[in-house]
């Protein structure tokens, strides 16, 4: 999924506490799973960051050297501009395009 695509607002609001029940029928679980989401939304954006800003790599480390470019500050402010990776997952949940699992409730084992 293009996470760049999520529409959501970019302020965190306060949410009703049921709505985060009904897919898993514990919060807590439901937390878990958004807690895992971010984390993949939010390496997948720093992967993404760094491969467009990689070829901005200044060779040496000699701050003289370090310039402004224009285009490596609108990449910049562009990913800065985008929802903080908990609201695109928190989105993604309620709007159901968030796929999840849990292998110990669809084979329990018996001891």
């Amino acid at each position: 999924m293009d996470n760049k695509k999520i529409k959501t607002g970019t302020l965190a609001i306060t949410r009703n506490i049921s709505d985060f029940r009904k897919g898993t029928g514990n919060i807590y679980e439901t937390l878990v799973i958004l807690s895992n989401r971010a984390n993949k939304i939010s390496t997948e954006l720093k992967e993404e960051l760094a491969s467009k800003t990689e070829e901005f790599g200044v060779p040496a480390d000699n701050l003289e050297e370090i310039f402004e470019n224009r285009e490596q500050i609108e990449i910049a402010k562009y990913y800065e501009r985008l929802p903080k990776a908990t609201l695109m997952a928190i989105q993604e949940y309620l709007t159901g395009k968030l796929y999840f699992h849990n292998p110990a409730k669809e084979n329990p084992m018996d001891f």
